[in-house]
Protein backbone atom coordinates (compact mmCIF):
# COMPACT_ATOMS: atom_id res chain seq x y z
CA UNK A 1 0.00 0.00 0.00
CA UNK A 2 1.47 3.39 -0.97
CA UNK A 3 2.30 5.99 1.67
CA UNK A 4 1.51 9.66 1.12
CA UNK A 5 2.91 12.80 2.74
CA UNK A 6 0.40 15.60 3.17
CA UNK A 7 0.00 19.22 4.24
CA UNK A 8 -3.44 20.27 5.42
CA UNK A 9 -5.59 22.49 7.60
CA UNK A 10 -6.92 20.86 10.74
CA UNK A 11 -10.10 21.80 12.56
CA UNK A 12 -9.75 25.37 13.79
CA UNK A 13 -7.53 26.44 10.89
CA UNK A 14 -4.19 25.20 12.21
CA UNK A 15 -1.68 23.95 9.63
CA UNK A 16 -0.66 20.31 10.03
CA UNK A 17 1.57 17.83 8.21
CA UNK A 18 1.92 14.06 8.34
CA UNK A 19 1.90 10.79 6.44
CA UNK A 20 -0.90 8.35 5.70
CA UNK A 21 -1.20 5.00 3.92
CA UNK A 22 -3.91 4.50 1.28
CA UNK A 23 -4.47 2.68 -2.01
CA UNK A 24 -4.92 5.86 -4.07
CA UNK A 25 -4.54 9.62 -3.58
CA UNK A 26 -8.34 9.91 -3.54
CA UNK A 27 -8.57 7.30 -0.79
CA UNK A 28 -5.94 9.20 1.18
CA UNK A 29 -7.93 12.44 0.86
CA UNK A 30 -11.13 10.61 1.90
CA UNK A 31 -9.40 9.23 5.01
CA UNK A 32 -8.19 12.66 5.97
CA UNK A 33 -11.57 14.20 5.26
CA UNK A 34 -13.16 11.77 7.71
CA UNK A 35 -10.62 12.99 10.26
CA UNK A 36 -11.82 16.56 9.56
CA UNK A 37 -8.60 17.54 7.81
CA UNK A 38 -8.60 19.69 4.65
CA UNK A 39 -5.70 18.59 2.37
CA UNK A 40 -3.73 21.27 0.54
CA UNK A 41 -0.78 19.14 -0.71
CA UNK A 42 -0.45 15.39 -1.18
CA UNK A 43 2.70 13.59 -2.33
CA UNK A 44 3.44 9.89 -2.67
CA UNK A 45 6.61 8.86 -0.82
CA UNK A 46 6.51 5.05 -0.99
CA UNK A 47 5.13 2.44 -3.32
CA UNK A 48 5.68 4.33 -6.57
CA UNK A 49 7.10 7.47 -8.12
CA UNK A 50 6.93 10.82 -6.41
CA UNK A 51 4.53 13.51 -7.51
CA UNK A 52 7.06 15.32 -9.65
CA UNK A 53 10.13 14.84 -11.81
CA UNK A 54 12.36 16.60 -9.28
CA UNK A 55 11.09 14.32 -6.52
CA UNK A 56 11.70 11.22 -8.66
CA UNK A 57 15.26 12.34 -9.53
CA UNK A 58 15.98 13.14 -5.87
CA UNK A 59 14.70 9.75 -4.77
CA UNK A 60 16.88 7.93 -7.32
CA UNK A 61 19.91 10.01 -6.35
CA UNK A 62 19.45 9.25 -2.65
CA UNK A 63 19.00 5.57 -3.42
CA UNK A 64 22.21 5.43 -5.47
CA UNK A 65 24.08 7.34 -2.79
CA UNK A 66 22.86 4.93 -0.14
CA UNK A 67 24.20 1.98 -2.15
CA UNK A 68 27.67 3.48 -2.04
CA UNK A 69 27.66 3.54 1.73
CA UNK A 70 28.19 0.54 3.94
CA UNK A 71 25.06 -1.07 5.34
CA UNK A 72 24.31 0.01 8.90
CA UNK A 73 24.06 -2.78 11.47
CA UNK A 74 21.85 -1.18 14.07
CA UNK A 75 21.33 1.93 16.17
CA UNK A 76 23.90 3.66 18.33
CA UNK A 77 23.91 6.44 20.89
CA UNK A 78 20.53 8.11 21.37
CA UNK A 79 18.92 5.89 18.72
CA UNK A 80 19.82 2.88 20.89
CA UNK A 81 17.84 4.36 23.78
CA UNK A 82 14.96 5.19 21.44
CA UNK A 83 14.82 1.65 20.03
CA UNK A 84 14.93 0.22 23.57
CA UNK A 85 11.88 2.30 24.54
CA UNK A 86 10.00 1.34 21.38
CA UNK A 87 10.81 -2.32 21.93
CA UNK A 88 9.57 -2.15 25.52
CA UNK A 89 6.29 -0.59 24.41
CA UNK A 90 5.77 -3.13 21.64
CA UNK A 91 6.47 -6.04 23.99
CA UNK A 92 4.02 -4.64 26.56
CA UNK A 93 1.27 -4.20 23.96
CA UNK A 94 1.72 -7.70 22.55
CA UNK A 95 1.90 -9.18 26.05
CA UNK A 96 -1.47 -7.54 26.81
CA UNK A 97 -3.04 -9.45 23.91
CA UNK A 98 -3.24 -6.57 21.44
CA UNK A 99 -2.81 -7.74 17.80
CA UNK A 100 0.47 -6.82 16.13
CA UNK A 101 -1.14 -4.52 13.54
CA UNK A 102 -2.96 -2.59 16.27
CA UNK A 103 0.21 -2.36 18.35
CA UNK A 104 2.01 -0.87 15.35
CA UNK A 105 -0.88 1.55 14.84
CA UNK A 106 -0.42 2.75 18.41
CA UNK A 107 3.29 3.30 17.76
CA UNK A 108 2.42 5.27 14.61
CA UNK A 109 0.07 7.55 16.54
CA UNK A 110 2.60 8.33 19.26
CA UNK A 111 5.67 8.69 17.01
CA UNK A 112 7.58 11.86 17.87
CA UNK A 113 9.11 12.45 14.43
CA UNK A 114 8.07 12.11 10.81
CA UNK A 115 10.83 9.57 10.26
CA UNK A 116 9.53 7.23 12.95
CA UNK A 117 5.93 7.64 11.84
CA UNK A 118 6.83 6.74 8.26
CA UNK A 119 8.92 3.77 9.37
CA UNK A 120 6.15 2.28 11.51
CA UNK A 121 3.60 2.82 8.78
CA UNK A 122 5.86 0.93 6.38
CA UNK A 123 6.32 -1.90 8.89
CA UNK A 124 2.57 -2.08 9.49
CA UNK A 125 1.94 -2.13 5.76
CA UNK A 126 4.39 -5.02 5.31
CA UNK A 127 2.72 -6.92 8.18
CA UNK A 128 -0.77 -6.50 6.68
CA UNK A 129 0.47 -7.82 3.32
CA UNK A 130 1.64 -11.07 4.93
CA UNK A 131 5.27 -10.36 5.82
CA UNK A 132 6.59 -11.56 9.17
CA UNK A 133 7.62 -9.02 11.80
CA UNK A 134 11.28 -10.05 11.56
CA UNK A 135 11.34 -9.61 7.78
CA UNK A 136 9.55 -6.25 8.05
CA UNK A 137 12.05 -5.00 10.61
CA UNK A 138 14.96 -6.22 8.46
CA UNK A 139 14.02 -3.56 5.88
CA UNK A 140 15.17 -0.88 8.35
CA UNK A 141 18.73 -1.91 9.29
CA UNK A 142 19.66 1.54 10.60
CA UNK A 143 17.25 1.02 13.50
CA UNK A 144 17.03 -2.78 13.78
CA UNK A 145 20.32 -4.66 13.36
CA UNK A 146 20.97 -8.35 12.71
CA UNK A 147 20.83 -9.20 16.40
CA UNK A 148 17.43 -7.56 16.80
CA UNK A 149 15.92 -9.11 13.67
CA UNK A 150 17.15 -12.63 14.40
CA UNK A 151 15.87 -12.53 17.97
CA UNK A 152 12.45 -11.42 16.73
CA UNK A 153 12.44 -14.22 14.16
CA UNK A 154 13.31 -16.73 16.87
CA UNK A 155 10.48 -15.34 18.99
CA UNK A 156 8.05 -15.75 16.10
CA UNK A 157 9.06 -19.39 15.69
CA UNK A 158 8.63 -20.10 19.41
CA UNK A 159 5.46 -18.02 19.70
CA UNK A 160 6.87 -15.74 22.41
CA UNK A 161 7.53 -12.49 20.56
CA UNK A 162 6.42 -10.39 23.54
CA UNK A 163 8.95 -12.07 25.86
CA UNK A 164 11.71 -11.74 23.29
CA UNK A 165 10.94 -8.04 22.86
CA UNK A 166 11.07 -7.49 26.62
CA UNK A 167 14.41 -9.31 26.75
CA UNK A 168 15.66 -7.22 23.84
CA UNK A 169 14.63 -4.01 25.60
CA UNK A 170 16.59 -5.07 28.70
CA UNK A 171 19.62 -5.87 26.56
CA UNK A 172 19.52 -2.57 24.67
CA UNK A 173 19.08 -0.56 27.85
CA UNK A 174 22.04 -2.31 29.48
CA UNK A 175 24.21 -1.57 26.43
CA UNK A 176 23.13 2.07 26.50
CA UNK A 177 23.88 2.27 30.23
CA UNK A 178 27.44 1.02 29.65
CA UNK A 179 27.94 3.52 26.82
CA UNK A 180 26.65 6.35 28.99
CA UNK A 181 28.99 5.46 31.87
CA UNK A 182 32.05 5.37 29.62
CA UNK A 183 31.06 8.58 27.84
CA UNK A 184 30.38 10.50 31.06
CA UNK A 185 33.67 9.31 32.57
CA UNK A 186 35.69 10.53 29.59
CA UNK A 187 33.81 13.78 28.99
CA UNK A 188 35.63 15.81 31.66
CA UNK A 189 39.17 14.82 30.56
CA UNK A 190 38.34 15.58 26.93
CA UNK A 191 36.92 18.99 27.87
CA UNK A 192 40.08 19.76 29.81
CA UNK A 193 42.24 18.83 26.82
CA UNK A 194 40.16 20.99 24.49
CA UNK A 195 40.19 23.95 26.86
CA UNK A 196 43.95 23.59 27.40
CA UNK A 197 44.63 23.58 23.67
CA UNK A 198 42.51 26.72 23.19
CA UNK A 199 44.20 28.59 26.07
CA UNK A 200 47.71 27.66 24.95
CA UNK A 201 46.86 28.57 21.35
CA UNK A 202 45.66 32.04 22.41
CA UNK A 203 48.74 32.58 24.57
CA UNK A 204 51.15 31.55 21.82
CA UNK A 205 49.50 33.48 18.99
CA UNK A 206 48.24 36.64 20.74
CA UNK A 207 49.71 37.26 24.19
CA UNK A 208 53.29 36.02 23.80
CA UNK A 209 54.09 37.90 20.52
CA UNK A 210 53.00 41.24 22.03
CA UNK A 211 55.00 40.86 25.25
CA UNK A 212 58.14 39.46 23.63
CA UNK A 213 57.92 42.15 20.95
CA UNK A 214 57.99 44.85 23.62
CA UNK A 215 61.03 43.22 25.24
CA UNK A 216 62.88 42.90 21.92
CA UNK A 217 62.17 46.58 21.11
CA UNK A 218 64.33 47.54 24.10
CA UNK A 219 67.29 45.86 22.42
CA UNK A 220 67.70 43.45 25.29
CA UNK A 221 69.27 40.05 24.62
CA UNK A 222 66.69 37.40 25.37
CA UNK A 223 67.53 34.42 27.61
CA UNK A 224 67.36 30.89 26.19
CA UNK A 225 63.85 29.99 27.52
CA UNK A 226 62.45 33.20 26.04
CA UNK A 227 64.13 32.55 22.67
CA UNK A 228 62.60 29.08 22.63
CA UNK A 229 59.20 30.57 23.44
CA UNK A 230 59.54 33.15 20.64
CA UNK A 231 60.48 30.44 18.12
CA UNK A 232 57.52 28.27 19.11
CA UNK A 233 55.19 31.28 18.98
CA UNK A 234 56.38 32.13 15.46
CA UNK A 235 55.76 28.54 14.42
CA UNK A 236 52.24 28.78 15.82
CA UNK A 237 51.61 32.03 13.97
CA UNK A 238 53.13 31.21 10.61
CA UNK A 239 52.75 27.45 10.29
CA UNK A 240 49.54 26.62 12.15
CA UNK A 241 47.92 25.64 8.86
CA UNK A 242 50.70 23.12 8.18
CA UNK A 243 50.15 21.55 11.60
CA UNK A 244 46.39 21.36 11.05
CA UNK A 245 46.92 19.90 7.57
CA UNK A 246 49.40 17.36 8.94
CA UNK A 247 46.98 16.24 11.65
CA UNK A 248 44.14 15.95 9.13
CA UNK A 249 46.34 13.98 6.71
CA UNK A 250 47.55 11.66 9.45
CA UNK A 251 43.96 11.05 10.64
CA UNK A 252 42.85 10.33 7.07
CA UNK A 253 45.70 7.85 6.52
CA UNK A 254 44.93 6.07 9.80
CA UNK A 255 41.26 5.89 8.90
CA UNK A 256 42.04 4.47 5.46
CA UNK A 257 44.44 1.93 6.95
CA UNK A 258 41.90 0.96 9.60
CA UNK A 259 39.36 0.12 6.87
CA UNK A 260 41.69 -2.54 5.44
CA UNK A 261 41.57 -6.06 6.93
CA UNK A 262 45.21 -6.11 7.99
CA UNK A 263 45.12 -2.54 9.30
CA UNK A 264 41.93 -3.16 11.28
CA UNK A 265 43.44 -6.24 12.91
CA UNK A 266 46.81 -4.62 13.70
CA UNK A 267 45.33 -1.45 15.18
CA UNK A 268 42.84 -3.36 17.33
CA UNK A 269 45.61 -5.70 18.51
CA UNK A 270 47.82 -2.71 19.34
CA UNK A 271 45.01 -1.03 21.29
CA UNK A 272 44.54 -4.15 23.40
CA UNK A 273 48.23 -3.99 24.36
CA UNK A 274 48.12 -0.36 25.52
CA UNK A 275 48.40 -0.25 29.32
CA UNK A 276 45.12 0.47 31.14
CA UNK A 277 43.30 1.45 27.93
CA UNK A 278 43.77 -2.05 26.51
CA UNK A 279 42.37 -3.59 29.69
CA UNK A 280 39.30 -1.36 29.45
CA UNK A 281 38.73 -2.24 25.78
CA UNK A 282 39.12 -5.97 26.46
CA UNK A 283 36.61 -5.93 29.33
CA UNK A 284 34.15 -4.01 27.19
CA UNK A 285 34.51 -6.49 24.30
CA UNK A 286 34.16 -9.53 26.59
CA UNK A 287 31.10 -8.01 28.24
CA UNK A 288 29.48 -7.34 24.88
CA UNK A 289 30.40 -10.84 23.63
CA UNK A 290 28.90 -12.67 26.61
CA UNK A 291 25.83 -10.44 26.94
CA UNK A 292 24.97 -10.66 23.24
CA UNK A 293 25.54 -14.42 23.06
CA UNK A 294 23.45 -15.00 26.19
CA UNK A 295 20.58 -12.88 24.88
CA UNK A 296 20.54 -14.67 21.53
CA UNK A 297 20.74 -18.17 23.02
CA UNK A 298 17.99 -17.39 25.55
CA UNK A 299 15.76 -16.18 22.71
CA UNK A 300 16.13 -19.48 20.88
CA UNK A 301 18.63 -18.48 18.20
CA UNK A 302 20.91 -21.47 17.30
CA UNK A 303 24.46 -21.34 18.69
CA UNK A 304 26.12 -21.06 15.27
CA UNK A 305 23.86 -18.19 14.19
CA UNK A 306 24.27 -16.53 17.59
CA UNK A 307 28.06 -16.57 17.27
CA UNK A 308 27.85 -15.27 13.71
CA UNK A 309 25.79 -12.29 14.90
CA UNK A 310 27.95 -11.75 17.98
CA UNK A 311 31.03 -11.61 15.75
CA UNK A 312 29.70 -8.41 14.16
CA UNK A 313 28.92 -6.52 17.38
CA UNK A 314 31.84 -7.17 19.77
CA UNK A 315 33.61 -4.00 18.59
CA UNK A 316 37.14 -5.40 18.31
CA UNK A 317 38.62 -7.29 15.37
CA UNK A 318 40.77 -9.57 17.56
CA UNK A 319 37.75 -10.71 19.59
CA UNK A 320 35.66 -10.95 16.40
CA UNK A 321 38.20 -13.25 14.72
CA UNK A 322 38.31 -15.43 17.84
CA UNK A 323 34.51 -15.59 17.78
CA UNK A 324 34.62 -16.69 14.13
CA UNK A 325 37.08 -19.44 15.02
CA UNK A 326 34.79 -20.65 17.83
CA UNK A 327 31.88 -20.76 15.39
CA UNK A 328 33.87 -22.87 12.91
CA UNK A 329 34.92 -25.29 15.66
CA UNK A 330 31.30 -25.70 16.74
CA UNK A 331 30.41 -26.65 13.17
CA UNK A 332 33.04 -29.37 13.50
CA UNK A 333 31.25 -30.74 16.57
CA UNK A 334 33.12 -29.26 19.54
CA UNK A 335 31.73 -27.25 22.46
CA UNK A 336 32.04 -23.50 23.04
CA UNK A 337 34.47 -23.58 25.96
CA UNK A 338 37.32 -25.53 24.33
CA UNK A 339 38.01 -23.19 21.35
CA UNK A 340 37.30 -20.19 23.59
CA UNK A 341 40.11 -21.27 25.96
CA UNK A 342 42.43 -22.13 23.04
CA UNK A 343 41.97 -18.71 21.41
CA UNK A 344 44.28 -17.04 23.93
CA UNK A 345 42.23 -13.85 23.62
CA UNK A 346 39.60 -14.26 26.31
CA UNK A 347 40.63 -14.25 29.99
CA UNK A 348 41.00 -17.78 31.35
CA UNK A 349 38.21 -17.28 33.88
CA UNK A 350 35.75 -16.76 31.02
CA UNK A 351 36.66 -20.13 29.49
CA UNK A 352 36.29 -21.96 32.81
CA UNK A 353 32.92 -20.34 33.59
CA UNK A 354 31.58 -21.14 30.11
CA UNK A 355 32.73 -24.76 30.53
CA UNK A 356 30.85 -24.98 33.84
CA UNK A 357 27.77 -23.48 32.23
CA UNK A 358 27.83 -26.04 29.44
CA UNK A 359 28.27 -28.93 31.88
CA UNK A 360 25.37 -27.80 34.07
CA UNK A 361 23.12 -26.82 31.15
CA UNK A 362 22.98 -23.20 32.28
CA UNK A 363 25.19 -21.59 29.65
CA UNK A 364 22.89 -18.58 29.20
CA UNK A 365 22.80 -17.77 32.92
CA UNK A 366 26.57 -18.23 33.19
CA UNK A 367 27.16 -15.85 30.26
CA UNK A 368 24.94 -13.27 31.94
CA UNK A 369 26.95 -13.57 35.15
CA UNK A 370 30.19 -13.07 33.21
CA UNK A 371 28.72 -10.00 31.51
CA UNK A 372 27.56 -8.55 34.84
CA UNK A 373 30.99 -9.10 36.37
CA UNK A 374 32.81 -7.49 33.46
CA UNK A 375 30.39 -4.56 33.38
CA UNK A 376 31.27 -3.86 37.01
CA UNK A 377 34.99 -4.25 36.29
CA UNK A 378 34.65 -1.95 33.28
CA UNK A 379 33.12 0.74 35.48
CA UNK A 380 35.97 0.39 37.98
CA UNK A 381 38.63 0.53 35.22
CA UNK A 382 36.95 3.55 33.61
CA UNK A 383 36.98 5.42 36.92
CA UNK A 384 40.64 4.44 37.37
CA UNK A 385 41.52 5.75 33.91
CA UNK A 386 39.67 9.00 34.61
CA UNK A 387 41.37 9.46 37.98
CA UNK A 388 44.73 8.81 36.29
CA UNK A 389 44.16 11.15 33.36
CA UNK A 390 43.01 14.15 35.39
CA UNK A 391 46.25 14.73 37.35
CA UNK A 392 48.37 13.97 34.28
CA UNK A 393 46.54 16.60 32.24
CA UNK A 394 46.58 19.14 35.06
CA UNK A 395 50.34 18.68 35.54
CA UNK A 396 50.97 18.84 31.78
CA UNK A 397 48.93 22.02 31.28
CA UNK A 398 50.45 23.60 34.38
CA UNK A 399 53.94 22.82 33.10
CA UNK A 400 53.27 24.38 29.71
CA UNK A 401 51.62 27.51 31.15
CA UNK A 402 54.34 27.77 33.82
CA UNK A 403 57.06 27.64 31.16
CA UNK A 404 55.32 30.40 29.19
CA UNK A 405 55.02 32.62 32.28
CA UNK A 406 58.63 31.94 33.33
CA UNK A 407 59.95 32.71 29.83
CA UNK A 408 58.09 36.05 29.84
CA UNK A 409 59.01 37.09 33.39
CA UNK A 410 62.70 36.09 33.15
CA UNK A 411 63.84 38.94 30.84
CA UNK A 412 61.73 41.42 32.85
CA UNK A 413 63.51 40.36 36.03
CA UNK A 414 66.88 40.70 34.31
CA UNK A 415 66.08 44.30 33.36
CA UNK A 416 64.95 45.08 36.90
CA UNK A 417 68.19 43.67 38.36
CA UNK A 418 70.25 45.83 36.03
Amino acid sequence: MPIYEYKAFAAGGATTTGVIDADTPRAARDKLRHEKVLVTELRRIKGGRSAGLAGSWTTRFKANLQKLRSEPTGPSGRDLELVAGITRQMGTLLGAGIPLAEALRALVEQADTRKLETMFREIREDITTGLSLGDALAKHPSMFGDLYVNMVRAGEISGHVDQVLSRLADFLQSQRAVQRKVTSALTYPLLMVGLGVVVIGILMTVVVPKITGMIQDNGQELPLPTRILVTVSELFQNWWWAGALGIALFSWLIERYYKTDSGHLRIDRFLLRVPVIGDMLLKRAVSRFTRTLSTLLTSGVPAVSSLEITETVVGNRVIADATGTIRKRILEGTDIASPLKASGVFPSVVGYMVAVGEQTGEIEQMLDRIADAYDEELEVVTERVTSLLEPIMIISLSTVVGFIVYSIILPILQVSSI
